[in-house]
């Protein structure tokens, strides 16, 4: 194993086989010069790290409850904004989020928002599963149409979550982050460009990370390089940024759009939509894919 890689995040850790958050989170600390403070929101990340008595974390680290990993960064750039003033602070340490989209779409939402409105200095990087792994699978503002969840089941007359997942990067950008950007654990390169450009931003700055969950997507842990490509790749999940001024740009152009049932076959969250009486269902995900694709093409600077 690269030694630069478990600098900060050791390989000690009970995470899944197959899952994409150690990566997310060596790849990211690994961009980012010391000295760093890792603020941690209650999750996958937190459970598998901190098994009492042992911890992963090689770094300074705190771990926070849902609601308020962005209260307490707030909270760490204003003391060390106190501590400069007063006692002549050289070096503020660079303050990093993790956190899960439960703790992000949902729960957290309320802290974040304050915390980006007061443009406190943090980078908030978001390692979206789309529900709530830690507890089971259950559904989250980020769990996508049509899935069948813990607390959406699929049943005779019901697809699973019939509501569509938030938008959380348009909100963020509502907020006038200085930075705001999607990507995906299958395009490390890109995520990496990504966290380096947001490293050197003074201001609120948010990566959204796709990480696709071997357990409650169900599907073969050695496939999820697989399947995060596939929703990059059928424009699912598009790969993209957003500045303060609320300017778009798309990263990665597909030139091919791949359809939607190659990235939902084989996932068992969505084998209930591969039966006859829901094909439905799947044409009204296409449908939505491609509009959410075109008006992303309408607001960047990348055109047809």
């Amino acid at each position: 194993m690269n030694k630069k890689l478990t600098e900060k995040l050791a390989p000690g850790h009970t995470t899944c086989a197959g899952c994409g958050i150690p990566p997310i989170v060596r790849a990211a600390l690994a961009e980012i010069k010391d000295p760093v403070v890792v603020v941690n929101a209650t999750g996958c990340l937190e459970v598998t790290t901190t098994v009492y008595p042992y911890t992963a974390w090689k770094v300074p680290y705190i771990h926070n409850a849902f609601e308020n990993a962005a209260a307490t960064a707030a909270g760490i750039d204003a003391a060390q904004n106190a501590l400069r003033k007063k006692n002549g602070l050289k070096k503020k340490a660079k303050i990093v989020v993790f956190a899960g989209d439960g703790a992000t779409y949902d729960i957290g939402l309320q802290s974040l928002s304050g915390a980006l409105e007061r443009k406190h200095d943090f980078l908030y990087i978001c390692y979206d599963n789309q529900g709530y792994m830690n507890t089971g699978g259950q559904r989250s503002g980020a769990s996508p149409y049509g899935a069948d969840t813990q607390t959406t089941p699929f049943a005779a007359n019901d697809i699973g979550n019939n509501l569509e997942k938030k938008d959380i990067m348009k909100i963020v950008a509502a907020h006038g982050a200085e930075y705001a950007a999607q990507s995906n654990v299958a395009y490390l390169e890109d995520f990496r460009k990504k966290i380096r450009k947001a490293a050197k931003i003074k201001g609120p700055a948010f990566l959204l990370v796709l990480q696709p969950c071997v357990n409650e997507w169900k599907f073969p842990s050695s496939m999820y390089v697989r399947y995060g490509r596939l929703a990059t790749e059928t424009n699912f999940w598009p790969l993209y940024e957003i500045n303060k001024k609320g300017e778009y740009k798309i990263n990665l152009q597909i030139k091919k759009r791949k359809p939607i049932e190659e990235f939902l076959e084989g996932q068992g969250r969505f084998s209930h939509l591969f039966v006859r009486e829901n094909k439905k269902v799947i044409k009204e995900m296409q449908k939505r894919v491609d509009e959410r694709w075109k008006e992303l093409q309408k607001l960047s600077d990348k055109k047809p």
